[in-house]
């Protein structure tokens, strides 16, 4: 199915209160990033943050379900809760606090002639 432009369109406006938010395509859906790290998946319009404790702890009883075949289990967000502003940018704060820095991407190498 795929995720809609729409839906992340919306799910960056509701998360606009954090700085450097910002979503890339990645294989037909989406990554969310905050502070580029990767803090979620959108996949087929459904909204996946990466577990961590502080998320397990804001959430209460997580909701744990793959974003696409094969993958690890994530915290799976319902629709409803994307509506309240103030409470979706609590959870992605509290799960970007508590993720490390991403490594640093080394150059590309010289392509040859």
């Amino acid at each position: 199915m795929g995720t809609r432009a729409e839906t992340m369109e919306f799910l960056t406006d509701q998360l606009s209160a954090l700085p450097n938010i910002r979503s890339r395509r990645m294989f037909g859906e989406f990554a969310l990033y905050c502070d580029e790290k990767v803090v979620a998946f959108v996949c087929d319009d459904e909204l996946f943050i990466k577990p961590t404790e502080a998320g397990r702890a804001y959430l209460g009883t997580p909701d744990e379900a793959p974003a696409y075949p094969g993958s690890k289990l994530y915290f799976r967000i319902a629709g409803d809760r994307w509506e309240d502003r103030e409470w979706l940018t609590g959870l992605i704060a509290e799960t970007a606090a508590e993720l490390p820095v991403p490594a640093p991407k080394r150059p590309r190498a010289a392509r040859k002639r």
